[in-house]
C-alpha cells in the first residue's frame, strides 16, 4: 500500500482531458428555444406504437437518458392523447391498429403534430401494405414530419421533432 502512495504522489493525478462536444447535442438547444418559442411551456408528446418491432421505442426511451435529458429540454411524454400536442408513431400501421391510431389522431386536440418514426412508420418498411398491414402512417392519418431511418437514433428524433415545430401548425397557448 505504501509502495501505491508513493507512486501516486510521485506521478501525480491522471485524468484525461474532458471529451469535445458532440455537435448533434447543440440541437437540443436549439429545440428548447423553439418550445418555448411557438408552446411557450412544455411541449407533450403522445408515443403510439402502431406495429413496429420496438426498436424505434428503445432510441425514443433513450430520449430521457441524462445524454439527451428530454425532460430538462421542455419535452415530455403524456399517457392521454388528450394531453398531447405531437403523435410520435412508430411501426407500419397494422390493421388492428389503424382504428385506434385514427381514434388516438382525433382525441389529440388542436393544433396537433404528427411524426412518423422509422422507415416502417415513414415507407412501411419491409412490411409494405398487406392484409395485415395498412402500411405508412400517412395513410391512416396526416404526416407533418416523417424521420427515416431503422431505427433512427436520439439525435435525429429530436432533430424531427425541431422540424415538427418549425414547419408545424402548433401556435402559443
Amino acid at each position: 500500500m505504501l509502495k501505491t502512495l508513493r507512486k501516486i504522489h510521485r506521478i501525480g493525478i491522471v485524468t484525461e482531458p474532458a471529451p469535445a462536444a458532440d455537435e448533434s447535442l447543440r440541437v437540443r438547444e436549439a429545440l428548447q428555444r423553439r418550445i418555448l418559442d411557438v408552446m411557450g411551456r412544455a411541449l407533450c408528446i403522445r408515443a403510439v406504437d402502431a406495429g413496429s418491432c420496438n426498436g424505434c421505442e428503445l432510441e425514443m426511451h433513450a430520449l430521457g437518458n441524462p445524454i439527451y435529458n428530454i425532460e430538462g429540454s421542455g419535452i415530455r411524454f403524456v399517457a392521454s392523447p388528450r394531453h398531447a400536442d405531437l403523435l410520435l408513431v412508430t411501426g407500419p400501421v397494422t390493421l388492428n391498429m389503424r382504428d385506434a391510431l385514427r381514434r388516438t389522431y382525433e382525441a389529440t386536440a388542436d393544433p396537433k403534430l404528427v411524426v412518423a418514426v422509422g422507415d416502417c412508420g415513414c415507407t412501411g418498411g419491409i412490411f409494405g401494405e398487406s392484409g395485415a398491414v395498412v402500411g405508412r402512417v400517412a395513410n391512416v392519418i396526416p404526416v407533418d414530419v416523417a424521420i427515416p431511418g431503422c431505427p433512427p437514433n436520439p439525435a435525429r428524433l429530436l432533430s424531427g421533432i425541431l422540424a415538427a415545430l418549425s414547419a408545424g401548425r402548433v401556435s402559443s397557448a
